[in-house]
């Protein structure tokens, strides 16, 4: 990787989920551009010219909340910001791994950068600093109502500015003073505005969704060519996929499922004719063009709504520099991120439920023609009974966590902040479906694998691949072993994206 390639430069405006996620996993460096430095400089001589004329704005010379009619001045306008920080810091539970640490700093760079929020340019620099020299502060996990924005999870990312708090600086945990000494950077002061400029926003869950979405596409192409596998596996019917079917119903994530179907199917000898053993395939074969295509459709949506917050200003009050007019709004609530999270949710969790369908058609013998459970020795070997067990529990687990949590609200800072998204919640839960998506995904892999083991002709030029790449780290089970490493074997295929080929 080249010193240029490994840099993302934000403006505000530009900033793509690709992006985030090489931030996040692959450690690409942040850089300002020099139209968003002007940008922050114009806002921040905004604020300080409201400071002079003593202006009574939310947040800068107010208190927060039910606190808002409270008027702050003088010195205490700074001690205001850093006291919003200390008390809001108060999230529960387990840190966040530090890739979605990473990505929420750098979302919450690239709202800053637009321009519209008030902080100092030093100030912005030092979250920036803080990122690309790898100061990743522990940030707990719950806490968030999704409105006020992210304000718990984002609270714990500040307090390390100000040399408090706790960061990971190359997998060590270490007081947030220290880390700060260890990359060679200095505590800061927030002045006014600054503290609710950094924490008033929807990055933590919108975080979540940028790595959620990536995962997501990954976890789909993996679907349809294990699902493909399968088809080879029980001899389907690949008419079902032709293009002239899919044209008269043209939801697009269908006709591209079947595209994708029929291409990894391209050149298989194992498939079979409409008539020559069925006159059609049960609904978990026939109607993948159906139900991929519509989670492929939701991904898309959910995609283009995450990009739009991924450059967009979200805390409260916006400074519009152009007019001169302070807006009290409400950009910091997380609905539109919550629907998105709940909806994909839904939508991958449908690609675990109709996968472990196709599993059962495989290890079933009344419904497959094969070997009961796959095994050669059926009785003295169990083969691959249980892990259809394992899959069906996945799939029960994951129903109930598709329970949307955007349908909730719980009033909040004495009924002045009355409804909220819980947004981040639902974008939590998300990315626990997607996990276990992929395990119910490596189920079948290995099962279709196994089964194609009992069959011949050739394989499709997709699921060749696929076949061949399993057969690599995982032999063919000829009698009971233990399945867990083989497994996950399976999952970090699918993972890694070992099975995106087309």
């Amino acid at each position: 990787m080249n010193q240029q390639a490994s840099v993302i430069h934000m403006n505000g405006n530009r900033l793509r989920i690709e992006d985030v996620v090489r931030i996040a996993r692959d450690a690409h460096r942040i850089e300002l551009t020099p139209e968003a430095l002007e940008n922050v400089r114009r806002s921040r001589a905004m604020v300080e010219e409201m400071l002079q004329e003593q202006k009574v704005v939310y947040g800068i010379t107010t208190g927060f909340g039910k606190f808002s009619d409270v008027m702050i001045q003088g010195e205490d306008v700074s001690k205001l910001q850093e006291n919003l920080i200390m008390s809001h810091a108060c999230g529960m539970g387990e840190p966040y791994p530090v890739e979605v640490v990473r990505a929420m700093m750098a979302l919450r760079i690239n709202a800053l950068a637009k321009g519209y929020s008030g902080i100092r340019e030093e100030t912005l620099l030092h979250l920036a600093e803080l990122c690309n020299r790898g100061v990743h502060p522990v940030i707990p996990q719950q806490g968030s109502l999704g409105a006020s924005g992210d304000l718990a999870p984002l609270a714990h990312m500040v307090l390390v500015m100000l040399g408090k708090g706790e960061a990971i600086v190359n997998g060590q945990r270490m007081s947030g003073e220290a880390a700060l000494k260890a990359v060679g950077l200095s505590p800061i002061r927030l002045q006014a505005k600054e503290g609710l400029a950094l924490i008033n926003g929807t990055q933590a869950m919108t975080a979540l969704l940028c790595l959620a979405l990536y995962d997501s596409r990954v976890v789909l192409e993996s679907a349809e060519l294990i699902a493909s596998m399968t088809i080879e596996a029980l001899r389907g019917i690949p008419k079902a996929f032709d293009p002239q079917l899919h044209l008269v119903r043209p939801h697009p994530g269908q006709q591209e499922s079947a595209r994708r179907l029929l291409a990894h199917l391209s050149g298989s000898e194992r498939t079979s004719q409409q008539g020559e053993l069925r006159v059609q395939d049960p609904y978990s074969l026939r109607c993948l063009p159906q139900v991929h295509g519509a989670t492929r459709d939701t991904l898309e949506y959910v995609w283009a709504t995450v990009t739009r917050e991924c450059n967009s200003v979200t805390d409260n009050p916006i400074l519009f520099t152009e007019t001169g007019d302070v807006i009290s709004g409400g950009n910091f609530h997380g609905q539109p991120m919550a629907f998105a999270a709940d909806f994909l949710a839904i939508a991958m969790a449908e690609l675990a439920n109709i996968s472990e369908r196709r599993t059962e058609r495989l290890v079933n013998p009344q419904l497959s023609g094969l070997p009961g459970f796959l095994t050669e020795n059926g009785g003295l070997h169990s083969g691959f009974m249980i892990t259809q067990y394992v899959a069906a529990s996945i799939v029960s687990e994951n129903k109930v966590l598709c329970h949307p949590a955007s349908v909730d609200s719980i009033p909040s800072s004495a009924n002045q902040e009355d409804h909220v998204s819980m947004g981040t919640t639902a974008a939590r839960k998300l990315r626990t479906v997607i996990s276990n998506v992929t395990k119910v995904l490596a189920i079948e892999y290995l099962a279709a694998a196994q089964a194609i083991d009992f069959g011949n002709g050739e394989l499709g030029a997709g699921t060749k691949k696929a076949y061949e790449e399993l057969r690599r780290v995982i032999p063919r089970l000829h009698e009971d072993r233990e399945m867990h490493p083989d497994l996950v074997k399976a999952e970090e295929l699918i993972q890694k994206g070992a099975l995106v080929i087309l």
